[in-house]
Order: structure tokens, then C-alpha cells, then sequence
């Protein structure tokens, strides 16, 4: 699975794309299969907002205690806010932020990745 994220240009705020809109929880976002062409589509839409956010891209997901989770350690940090705690995201707690604190993976998630290899 995969989800779309980027940063919001106003305040710099992690987001993930749901329903044509961004979202600033993880467990919000809406998941697409890897070969779903609703994501790029997605990724496509995102790119023309650049008045909103800033490098939207699609990040590879895994399965974290039964939920989904970021793969790249890069992206579990973006998505739980900053790792001195108790500040960020994870402090509201839920199944969503303990998925995202057990995941173990790869140090970069693929997408991230193709937009390196883009620039």
C-alpha cells in the first residue's frame, strides 16, 4: 500500500492526502495499492497545488500491528511529529500512533527515492 504525503506550505505541517483534501493524521490518509492509478492521479493533483504544499509524493506503506505504517523510518518520524517527546502527533496516543512506534523497515521509503533521482 501506499499513501500521499507532503508539507503544508503556510505552517510547514506534515499532511496526507484523503478525499481530494489534506489531512494532518496519518490514520486519516486514504491508501492506494501500488499499482492503483488513483494514487498517481492523486500525486498529479497534489503537484498542481503549489500554493498549498510542497514536494507531494507517495511514500510506501507496510503492516504495523495489524494497521498500516510508513516503511521508511524517515517517514514514520514525519508522520508522528518530532521524536523529542512529548511533542508532535504521537502524544494523542491511539492504535494508529502505537502501529506507527513498533514499525520496523528500510531507512527510505522508494518514493522518496524517485524524487531524489528526479531533481
Amino acid at each position: 500500500m501506499r499513501a500521499l504525503t507532503a508539507n503544508r506550505l503556510t505552517d510547514g505541517e506534515v499532511v496526507f492526502w484523503r478525499k481530494g483534501q489534506w489531512v494532518e493524521q496519518f490514520g486519516d490518509a486514504d491508501l492506494f495499492a501500488p499499482d492503483d492509478p488513483a494514487g498517481e492521479a492523486a500525486e498529479g493533483h497534489a503537484k498542481n497545488q503549489p500554493t498549498v504544499v510542497v514536494e507531494p509524493y507517495l511514500i510506501d506503506l507496510m503492516e504495523s500491528a495489524g494497521l498500516w505504517a510508513p516503511q521508511s523510518y524517515r517517514e514514520r518520524i514525519r508522520a508522528l511529529g518530532p521524536s523529542n517527546l512529548p511533542h508532535g502527533k504521537q502524544t494523542e496516543g491511539g492504535a494508529t500512533i502505537d502501529a506507527l512506534l513498533h514499525a520496523h523497515g528500510a531507512a527510505r521509503s522508494t518514493g522518496r527515492v524517485d524524487l531524489i533521482k528526479r531533481k
